[in-house]
């Protein structure tokens, strides 16, 4: 028989097993959770401090930093062409990320929708393609441009269009094989009424295959948008005007020599870059979940 005395001792244990099982089954996920948030965050905190820093140097940059001014803004479009990159580089991704899409959408129809010779080996080839990074074959990609700079000096070295032809076909295959996943999950019965009306094949790719696979082209946009305007290693080789260069080659060459000194404004010139790409993921935010869950569905 339980006294009056050991009843405050019993809760307290029962109390104890009960935050134990809790913790067992759910707060180590919060746990889990927590840490991952503080751990992502702590960089973009420490650049946003940076950026408002008048000091401007690596070594004296703190978490909350004191006098906080737009000085690294106002130097970072009064002594580079920044203004510039950021231009090119939002066109760039912009046209390259259209296109890129456009053309895996036809792809991923022609290969979901339509039987004929070489399909599945064109299809192992674009898988077999993407396991290889671009930069590989930057040598080759040289010298192709070098050769073509001499006969086209429009779309050569130095030019937006050379860039965006490297940067269209780089992102072909990936999003051909999710468009064509997310295409099986839609029912022929569609195409097949389409076509008994009378429809063409580009009537029944325009007018009801590309509302319906909405989501993934935003999935795929998104993906190639943000490639396109953060990649450097094949712009850095390609790009060598100051006025001609993208975001990503002319931040790098801020810190490049002379770190300490300039990584206020390479810190500022960071924040107004992001501003872009969290631009386009809120304004696709809500086809990409689903996007990103139905092209898995079947393949």
């Amino acid at each position: 028989m339980t006294t009056i005395a050991e009843t405050p001792v019993a809760n307290r244990n029962a109390a104890g097993r009960a935050r134990s099982r809790w913790f067992a089954q759910v707060g180590w996920r919060h746990l889990v959770g927590v840490l991952s948030v503080v751990f992502s965050l702590f960089p973009i905190l420490f650049v946003i401090s940076a950026a408002f820093n008048p000091l401007g140097t690596l070594s004296s940059t703190e978490l909350l930093p004191t006098g906080a001014s737009l000085e690294n803004f106002t130097n970072l479009f009064d002594r580079t062409a920044f203004a510039h990159w950021f231009l090119n580089s939002l066109l760039l991704a912009g046209v390259a990320s259209f296109a890129s899409i456009f053309l895996s959408a036809l792809a991923a129809y022609a290969f979901s929708r339509m039987r004929f010779a070489g399909r599945r080996v064109g299809l192992l080839t674009l898988l077999l393609i993407q396991m290889f990074p671009q930069f590989l074959a930057i040598v080759a990609i040289f010298l192709i441009f070098t050769t073509v700079t001499d006969l086209y000096p429009s779309i050569g070295f130095n030019t937006p269009w050379g860039l965006f032809l490297l940067y269209m076909g780089g992102a072909l295959g990936a999003n051909t094989w999710l468009m064509k996943g997310f295409f099986d999950t839609l029912p022929k019965e569609l195409d097949e009424s389409a076509t008994m009306d009378g429809a063409s094949h580009v009537q029944v790719f325009f007018r009801i295959m590309l509302p319906l696979v909405a989501p993934i082209l935003a999935v795929t946009g998104l993906l190639a948008f943000i490639g396109s305007i953060n990649e450097f290693i094949i712009a850095n080789v390609f790009l060598t005007n100051t006025e001609s260069k993208t975001l990503a080659v002319g931040m790098y060459g801020l810190v490049a020599g002379e770190r300490n000194n300039n990584f206020g404004i390479f810190a500022a010139g960071t924040l107004l870059t992001a501003i872009p790409t969290v631009l386009v993921f809120q304004l696709l935010q809500r086809y990409i979940v689903s996007g990103l869950t139905s092209g898995a569905v079947k393949g």
